[in-house]
């Protein structure tokens, strides 16, 4: 396992080791304590949760706040996305910046999204299962959400706007602007 830094304070890609042969492959997905020694933080994740979406579909983007705030480490199964995670902590001095990793069943690359980012992928290939560890549990009344196109965050999908599927949900988050001063992790 290799963990890579990103531009965005504990927001980390994680490169696993994948052992392959002419059966197939093996690899470690999580270790708890190898993970804590590499990263410097010890989750404590309680939910997983699994999605399978077609092309285009882009989920997102989301987030938990007060004591229902979650991190999340996420993967693809099989498929291939485009995964953002957005810093929403307004004391951060990244506040309102995203980082964007390519995920694929092929890379098998995880990304470990911090408490206090919001979170979305669209699918790149004909379909994709992705997977996700969370360390707190899913709460409806904590959820909120920002617009993908926001242009004050300015996420490039890598995918034509006339060929992205969203929920009636994620069509009208409003942008970071509207809500910032309501944000509380």
């Amino acid at each position: 396992m290799k963990v890579q830094e990103t531009t965005l304070k504990d927001c980390f890609i994680i490169y696993d080791t994948v052992f392959k042969d002419d059966r197939g492959y093996f690899f470690e997905s999580f270790n708890l304590q190898r993970f804590a020694s590499l990263i410097g933080i010890t989750p404590n994740f309680v939910q997983d949760n699994q999605s399978k979406s077609s092309r285009g579909v882009l989920r997102g983007i989301h987030f938990q706040q007060g004591e229902h705030v979650q991190a999340k480490l996420v993967r693809v199964l099989e498929g291939k996305v485009l995964d953002v995670a957005v810093d929403l902590r307004k004391n951060s001095p990244t506040f309102g910046e995203h980082v964007a990793v390519e995920l694929s069943e092929d890379n098998h690359t995880q990304l470990f999204v911090p408490r206090g980012f919001g979170h979305a992928f669209v699918v790149l290939s004909p379909t994709a299962t992705f997977f996700y560890k969370c360390d707190n549990l899913y709460n409806k009344a904590s959820e909120g959400g920002i617009i993908y196109n926001d242009p004050a965050i300015g996420i490039d999908w890598q995918i034509d706007t006339a060929d992205l599927l969203l929920s009636e949900k994620d069509a009208a988050l409003p942008t970071l602007n509207e809500i910032k001063d309501s944000l509380y992790f």
